[in-house]
């Protein structure tokens, strides 16, 4: 599995580096002068995907990578996204082709170069037709500033009329065994075009790495206090789930977070999954995963044990789904 994957005109290897819980969203991150180490021990390791957003930390992981790692520009393909920044404080969705021109020119003073390689509209705007903010993004690519352009949390029939305007490089969905929406026409989509699926939460927000043994471990500003499968009863019921898991992880002689990346990689080879953590010991152990190859059996013990609908709890609230764009499961748990 440690064969390099394809998105867009770049070749990267199996297992990317999301750097969203360096800046954003899962508690206090951590001291900047540790994820420096953390962001430079990744390329020393082989990783050369590296994903950021600008609404990670409102810029502050751009700003991170661009002092942490931008002098070693030439060692790594470099994400980022648009479409969804803060705004005095608050998050704001706007695919406005002049305010996602806007954010990419912030981006690339933070990230400290001139061109990102692959830039994703973060959210699809309803009020703005896809193809007006893919049209911005082809004028980006155009003018030199970015190399190749994708997408994020789309249905594949919004891929399809993207793609219609400018090659879409990369959709950017979450994806992993417990997650499995793209499974209802994106991924397939993906494939038919030659779209790369970067797959983000790929261990389920750490669930399935058994980062959290616990809901009452989850610090206050953690945002995944707000989703329903870690909340109450669905984390309970979940966690019998994980223990299975674990078990799985164990007699494959793996730990679950590989066997999770494992089970992701054998999907497809359009798949690249791209785990975040904030700590050496997890950089290295994901990196592992890209050399895993599971059996058939082991593969389908993971399908029908978190099945779609075995999972208690939808994967967002309310408001956060409404943000989304993707083809999505209907568990009878959720709540």
């Amino acid at each position: 599995m440690s064969k390099k994957r394809t998105v867009g005109p770049f070749s990267v290897g199996p297992i990317g580096l999301g750097c969203m819980s360096l800046s954003h969203a899962y508690g206090a991150p951590p001291d900047p002068a540790h994820s420096a180490r953390l962001l430079n021990e990744a390329l020393d390791l082989g990783y050369d995907l590296i994903d950021t957003a600008a609404i990670y930390g409102f810029g502050a992981n751009e700003s991170l990578i661009g002092d942490a790692i931008g002098h070693r520009r030439g060692d790594y393909v470099l994400a980022s996204k648009c479409g969804m920044t803060g705004v005095g404080g608050t998050r704001v969705i706007d695919g406005r082709p002049e305010v996602l021109l806007r954010t990419l020119d912030e981006a690339l003073q933070r990230l400290r170069t001139d061109v990102i390689d692959l830039y994703y509209l973060h959210r699809l705007d309803r009020k703005v037709p896809i193809e007006e903010s893919v049209g911005g993004l082809a004028r980006m690519v155009a003018a030199g500033k970015v190399r190749a352009i994708g997408l994020s949390e789309i249905s594949a029939a919004t891929l399809r009329r993207a793609h219609a305007v400018h090659p879409i490089a990369a959709v950017q969905n979450e994806y992993s065994p417990w997650s499995r929406n793209v499974e209802l026409g994106l991924l397939a989509t993906a494939q038919e075009l030659g779209v790369a699926l970067v797959a983000f939460s790929p261990t389920a927000r750490g669930f399935l790495a058994g980062r959290i043994g616990s809901a009452d471990e989850l610090g206050d500003n953690d945002l995944r206090r707000t989703m329903p499968r870690f909340q109450g009863e669905n984390f309970d019921r979940n966690r019998l789930l994980y223990e299975r898991f674990r078990a799985l992880a164990e007699a494959s002689g793996c730990t679950p977070a590989q066997l999770s990346l494992a089970w992701l990689l054998g999907k497809s080879e359009h798949v690249i999954p791209i785990p975040g953590t904030t700590s050496l010991q997890h950089l290295r152990e994901n990196f592992a995963g890209g050399l895993i190859a599971l059996p058939d059996e082991v593969v389908a013990e993971i399908d029908a044990l978190l099945a779609p609908g075995k999972v208690a709890g939808a994967r967002y609230p309310a408001a956060a789904q409404a943000d989304v764009d993707t083809e999505e499961y209907h568990s009878p748990r959720a709540r």
